[in-house]
C-alpha cells in the first residue's frame, strides 16, 4: 500500500513539473524592453518629480536634486548595466529612463 501511494506521489510530482516546464515555455518573461514606460504626467510620477531625464528636473522645486544623479544609480533600479531602460522598486510594472530622476532617488551602495 505505502508503496502505491509513493509511485502516485511521483507520478503527480512529474506531471506538474512538466506542467510549469511547459508553461514557462509558451509565456514569456517580461523583460524591461518589454515594460510601458513611466508616463510622467501619471499621478505617481508627478507626485514624486520623475523626469526621464534628470537634468530637466525643477531644482527649486526638488532641492535633494544634484548633478549626476539619475535612475541608473540608485538602488532602486533594475536594470541591466549600460540598458537605456530598467525596472524600478517604486514604479512596478513600469520602466524608467537609466538617466532618469525621482525623489525617491537612493544611491547604490
Amino acid at each position: 500500500m505505502d508503496n502505491s501511494r509513493r509511485n502516485f506521489f511521483k507520478r503527480g510530482l512529474s506531471a506538474v513539473a512538466a506542467v510549469s516546464v511547459a508553461q514557462l515555455a509558451a509565456n514569456r518573461i517580461a523583460f524591461a524592453a518589454d515594460l510601458p514606460h513611466v508616463d510622467e504626467a501619471g499621478p505617481q510620477a508627478v507626485s514624486l518629480g520623475y523626469k526621464h531625464d534628470g537634468a530637466t528636473v525643477d531644482k527649486a522645486k526638488y532641492p535633494r536634486y544634484a548633478d549626476g544623479m539619475a535612475c541608473s544609480k540608485c538602488a532602486l533600479y533594475q536594470g541591466a548595466a549600460g540598458s537605456e531602460w530598467g525596472g524600478c522598486g517604486i514604479f512596478a510594472g513600469q520602466a524608467v529612463a537609466a538617466k532618469g530622476w525621482c525623489n525617491a532617488y537612493a544611491p547604490k551602495a
